[in-house]
């Protein structure tokens, strides 16, 4: 089973932590990326995710394995969704196991952290007033053409 996935359909969250319970884990740290009504003083509608899907999938799957060598941990996965979602839905999620709850915590915020920093995932921001606008991973507005 893939650690990183990036997923048409909506995210199982209960499911995917269920997935991390080991003998070994004391400790599980998720996180949970949420589709809020507004960016930058602007009202958003909806969100559209586009990702360059063979590179999104490496890319995640080499963070999620450095989250388990730079932390002790005993699992970890992230999902991310792509496609068009609504105000309110789960856009990406992250949970990991470890004995204690320091790594658990810590691995947690380095996968979420990388993921947005790293990963070829791109949101066009859909607004009240008509326009919509393309973020590039880092949050940066991205001129069309250059995506």
């Amino acid at each position: 089973m893939p650690k990183f996935e990036l997923s048409e359909r909506e995210i199982d969250a209960q499911a995917l932590a269920r997935g991390l319970a080991h003998a070994r884990a004391g400790a599980c740290a998720t996180f949970e990326g949420w589709v809020r009504d507004h960016n930058e003083g602007r009202a958003v509608l909806r969100l559209d995710y586009q990702a360059y899907a063979p590179l999104a999938q490496s890319e995640g799957e080499r963070i999620v394995e450095e989250a388990r060598e730079k932390f002790a941990i005993v699992e970890a996965r992230c999902v991310h969704r792509a496609g068009t979602l609504a105000i309110g839905d789960l856009a990406v999620w992250v949970g990991v196991s470890a004995a204690h709850r320091g790594a658990a915590f810590e691995a947690c915020r380095y996968i979420i952290d990388e993921v947005k920093k790293r990963v070829p995932i791109w949101k066009n921001e859909h607004y009240a007033d008509g326009e919509s606008g393309w973020l590039h991973p880092d949050n940066t507005p991205v001129e069309p053409g250059q995506r």
